[in-house]
């Protein structure tokens, strides 16, 4: 099992999870973050002057899939995600050694 970690524009989101939902993975959890990548921020200008942000909103859709689930999940993120900008966003892949359903006492499945 692999643990996807994508770190995507929040505007995306709904994209995201109808592209996981249409290639088979139905459980995530979602979490709003603020952070920043390689382009440190963004420079704005307005009537008083400039300013840097950079800290900017994304959100966080970790999924557990089977091994052979990988590509298709990561192709789903990535296909609606792309709008081709700087700050798109990132995907990790994590192993998962074990997963545990705490309701109903099932045993370990391990990988």
């Amino acid at each position: 099992m692999k643990m996807i970690v994508a770190v995507i524009r929040p505007e995306r989101l709904q994209c995201v999870k109808n592209s996981l939902r249409d290639a088979g993975v139905r459980g995530m959890t979602i979490t709003h973050v603020i952070g920043r990548g390689k382009s440190n921020g963004i420079l704005l200008t307005n009537r008083v002057g400039q300013f840097l942000v950079d800290e900017l909103e994304k959100v966080k859709v970790e999924v557990v899939v089977d091994d052979g689930t990988l590509d298709t999940a990561i192709s789903a993120i990535r296909r609606v995600s792309d709008t081709g900008h700087e700050g798109d966003g990132r995907i990790f892949v994590l192993p998962v050694e074990m997963s545990i359903r705490i309701r109903g006492g099932d045993a370990p499945e391990e990988q």
